[in-house]
């Protein structure tokens, strides 16, 4: 029993964010959310005024049965006092009709509108929170579940609106049709509301279960998501057709959404009859309530229109109190599914800016310092790094050669504070990354990473990203073109920079790997940071495009700190400093020449791969 107790209090619990689903609501738009409430206010009143018109022009329908039979005209009709009144009764309850339709449509015009401001305005909140996020959250599986539960109550849950605002209107309905039958038989109203208590019951425990159901089955959703795309993306298509993957991958599709799609089927079964099971108690209750009114208007204890007042109220009791039921568990089921988004917002980012922060120095007079760093990625006990110590001087390049699992872009994620040690301390000029403003800290490094984002937006807004406050600089935007060489390549497009790249949306351009490359180069240069940080910059390139963007490299920069990670060992040579890594630890430290001569690790590499080119 305590077990139930607790299972009902845990799902009513989850209406507790209610509140703050109505506070961004009205904040949203306070002048909307006024204009709903009302007219659900005024809806709520009408069907109580409508039976109680139709009572009235029943009693007066058999007053007037009584009478001598009218004359035929209208005018005669409405000289006469009593046949006039059930004329404006009449009247009154048409009109009362046309409201309700109006109130209604009105209603839900403002729910909409309301729904799709509030959209717009949780989806900016998300992603700016996002944003704020530790780049470890997201590459944490548990924490993209959580993520993508999150995104889709954005929109998800705005049908939620609509459902409380009716709730509301129901409970003011249900108010006054309770008075109203109260002063007649108020026990009858106790006997239909216990005989649907069950179904309330019922359905809490089967929404419970289905928000469970769905909570489980996170990572398998995800994962069909991933292999929808696989299946119908042009990102993917070249190689699922060449490789004929599209029967594997509709394979796994079709076992994940078949194993899912049993467990619904399931659950939907014994849902609809357990449903049934206790509805009928509702209906037993309804028709044994029906049963005392029609004795008693024999009996001669109520009138034809009392008769139909509550016949008609006991309708609307017995489905509006069903409807309350069945709406608080469908509320308290959404709910459950508002803590995904709202306890989204709890996750709080680890990397943070200091309370007092320190300015960051600007030239750059020392550089940065690795002393005895430690990294180890979460869920693992193999360490990234361990025990690094180097220094990169200000002004000079230092190239980071190594294996793949050497570590090396570790070091270039906690150089721009993406990650932070777990043992050690990174500084910059002799302080730790910690101690600056984030933002600031982040805004003096210039990083272009391997897997860099391809942007399906214009061209100039591709080269913008790198400085996107300056994004109206036309000027600056050409000139880190011309210094990323892309500016040939966006020059060729048909609406040059204002062409759309990507092949995502209608008329958009796909540039090859190495022209893409370029554009994300001239990113680098549009930041105009002091720290540059190029991972594989030239892994898309041709042998003669990368001459020429090292080349230029060189020239541009001269005076930054510049970190290189690069494979090709035609392109780390011209680094001052090389730093060989192997198993998260520093293997080699010094210039092209000098390793050479060690005959060292570095050596042995760039002889093999120099031989490959002979």
């Amino acid at each position: 029993m305590s077990l139930r107790i607790g299972r009902l209090g845990a799902r009513l619990g989850a209406l507790r964010y209610l509140p703050a689903l109505f506070r961004e609501i009205a904040a949203a738009s306070p002048r909307l959310l006024a204009a709903s409430l009302g007219l659900r206010l005024v809806a709520a009143c009408l069907p109580i005024l409508s039976l109680y018109l139709a009572k009235l022009i029943l009693d007066g329908i058999v007053a007037e049965q009584a009478r001598p039979a009218p004359a035929v005209g209208i005018a005669e009709w409405l000289s006469d006092p009593g046949r006039a009144r059930l004329a404006l009764l009449v009247g009154g309850e048409l009109g009362l009709a046309l409201l309700s339709d109006l109130t209604g449509r009105l209603a839900s015009l403002t729910e909409t509108l309301i729904g799709d401001l509030y959209a717009n305005a949780a989806s900016v909140r998300l992603m700016a929170h996002a944003a704020s996020l530790d780049l470890a959250q997201f590459e944490d599986s548990a924490q993209q579940d959580r993520l993508e539960r999150a995104r889709r109550q954005v929109s998800g849950r705005t049908g939620l609106i609509g459902t409380v605002f009716g709730q509301l209107q129901a409970l003011v309905t249900l108010a006054s049709l309770t008075a109203g039958v109260a002063v007649f038989t108020p026990w009858l109203v106790v006997l239909i509301a216990a005989g649907l208590v069950p179904a309330l019951l019922n359905e809490w425990h089967f929404t419970k279960a289905g928000y469970r159901l769905a909570w489980i089955r996170s990572p398998e959703r995800r994962r069909i998501d991933y292999l929808r795309y696989l299946g119908a993306s042009v990102e993917t298509a070249k190689e699922v057709k060449l490789f004929g993957l599209s029967s594997y991958i509709t394979a796994l599709y079709g076992a994940l959404a078949k194993n899912l799609l049993a467990e619904n089927r399931t659950l939907a079964t014994a849902r609809a009859r357990w449903g049934f099971a206790f509805a009928s108690l509702g209906t037993l209750a309804y028709y044994a309530a029906y049963a005392v009114i029609v004795w008693r208007t024999v009996a001669g204890a109520f009138s034809i229109g009392d008769l139909a007042f509550l016949a008609g109220a006991f309708q609307r009791l017995r489905g509006g109190i069903e409807g309350l039921l069945l709406g608080l568990t469908q509320i308290s089921g959404q709910a459950q599914y508002l803590d995904d988004f709202f306890s989204f917002f709890a996750i709080r980012p680890e990397i943070r800016s200091p309370a007092h922060p320190v300015p960051v120095p600007s030239p750059i007079r020392d550089g940065l310092v690795f002393e005895d760093v430690g990294y180890r990625y979460p869920g693992t006990e193999i360490w990234a790094l361990r025990g690094l110590s180097f220094a990169v001087r200000a002004g000079e390049t230092v190239a980071l050669v190594g294996g793949n699992g050497a570590g090396k872009t570790t070091i270039v994620k906690l150089m721009t504070r993406l990650y932070d040690p777990h043992e050690g301390r990174v500084l910059l000029d002799g302080r730790p990354l910690a101690a600056y403003d984030l933002d600031d800290l982040r805004a003096r490094v210039a990083a272009i990473f391997q897997d860099f984002v391809r942007f399906d937006l214009t061209a100039g807004e591709n080269v913008a990203v790198g400085r996107i406050a300056a994004a109206d600089d036309q000027d600056r935007i050409a000139a880190a073109a011309a210094r990323g060489l892309a500016a040939p390549v966006i020059e060729r497009l048909p609406e040059g920079y204002a062409q759309p790249l990507g092949k995502r949306f209608a008329g958009g351009v796909d540039p090859s790997g190495g022209e893409w490359q370029k554009v994300a180069l001239s990113r680098a240069y549009m930041r105009e940071a002091e720290i540059l940080i190029l991972d594989e910059p030239t892994a898309a390139l041709d042998a003669r495009a990368e001459h020429d963007v090292f080349a230029r490299f060189r020239e541009l920069s001269a005076g930054r700190t510049t970190v290189l990670i690069s494979h090709r060992f035609s392109t780390v040579r011209m680094a001052d400093r090389i730093l060989v890594l192997e198993g998260g630890r520093l293997l080699e430290d010094g210039s092209h020449a000098a390793l050479m001569g060690q005959g060292g690790r570095y050596a042995e590499l760039f002889t093999l791969q120099a031989q490959g080119y002979r």
